[in-house]
């Protein structure tokens, strides 16, 4: 192998390290926050800092996640393949480039965006990172509802980075997601349920059973319905994003129910991948909705 090809390796495994496809996301959420967070279009310093920032830190966290993780990563089939349970990188190497991009990320928020979300972003990664992956995570079946209030936070760290501050509409942005992330991660649970097991994790389809999971939610997914409608409520948006916010709940709900009355993984498994595409057209029409008007 070339030594241009060893290091293209090394770095796909870097960054692999940092979960690309959930801090697209994160990113993704957290830039809508920085344009519905004005009535125009939003400082290019701060999107574009900001973006690179709540980036670095995202990806930083998710490395810390892999390792604190990687014994419970070799145990189960979706995880066994990255870089640490596969054995391409070790502990070490994952500590120091989490601190470099942390690092940087949290410099590059603090001297080009502005301090109040350097410090909200530091909070999000020590809930995720600290909180939510040593603490809660292998301790109680609600880790991911608690712990949810850190993948939350995205659309409120954008919005902190355009006005240095965190208004009602930046909270009401992270209680949709919020209330989102138990269905979405749940629909997840249900279909690796086995893999769960095997690493000893105590996820709501172990701990009280698949039909009470199922129930669960359906619950939280009319709870999320409602809580959508509420920027409509408010006056943050229009009937565009109303229109939409009913049209892409009222699908999501039909999933919920349809998976509550005739499980199949492959239905489990349809409803965690439209949960990801609910959100980002969501908040897309959010966005869309805004600048309408």
């Amino acid at each position: 192998m070339t030594t241009l090809a060893c290091a293209e390796t090394r770095y796909q495994q870097f960054l692999a390290l940092t979960k690309p496809r959930v801090v697209s996301l994160i990113v993704f959420v957290a830039v809508i926050g920085m344009f519905l967070a004005t009535p125009g279009l939003p400082p290019v310093g701060a999107v574009v800092f900001g973006t690179i920032g709540i980036a670095l830190v995202a990806g930083a966290a998710a490395a810390i996640n892999c390792l604190v993780e990687q014994k419970i990563d070799a145990l189960m089939a979706r995880t066994r393949r990255r870089p640490l349970p596969a054995g391409d990188l070790t502990s070490l190497q994952t500590l120091v480039f989490a601190g470099a991009i942390g690092g940087l990320g949290l410099f590059v928020l603090y001297c080009c965006v502005n301090p109040l979300t350097m410090w909200l972003t530091l909070g999000t990664f020590v809930g995720y990172a600290i909180v939510y992956t040593v603490l809660l995570k292998p301790a109680t079946p609600q880790n991911i509802v608690i712990g949810g209030a850190s993948g939350a936070m995205p659309p409120v760290l954008g919005w902190a980075a355009v006005t240095g501050d965190v208004a009602p509409e930046a909270l009401l942005l992270f209680l949709i997601i919020f209330v989102w992330t138990p269905p979405h991660f749940w629909s997840l649970a249900l279909y690796r349920t086995r893999d769960y097991a095997n690493a000893g994790l105590p996820m709501l389809p172990l701990t009280h059973g698949p039909q009470y999971t199922r129930l669960m939610i359906v619950l939280y997914t009319c709870a999320l319905v409602a809580v959508t409608l509420l920027p409509f409520a408010i006056r943050m948006s229009g009937f565009l994003y109303l229109a939409a916010a009913l049209g892409l709940g009222g699908v999501f709900l039909l999933y919920a129910v349809q998976l509550y009355r005739d499980y199949s993984d492959e239905l489990s498994r349809a409803t965690f991948k439209y949960s990801i595409w609910y959100l980002a057209a969501l908040f897309s029409a959010l966005l869309i909705d805004h600048y309408w008007r």
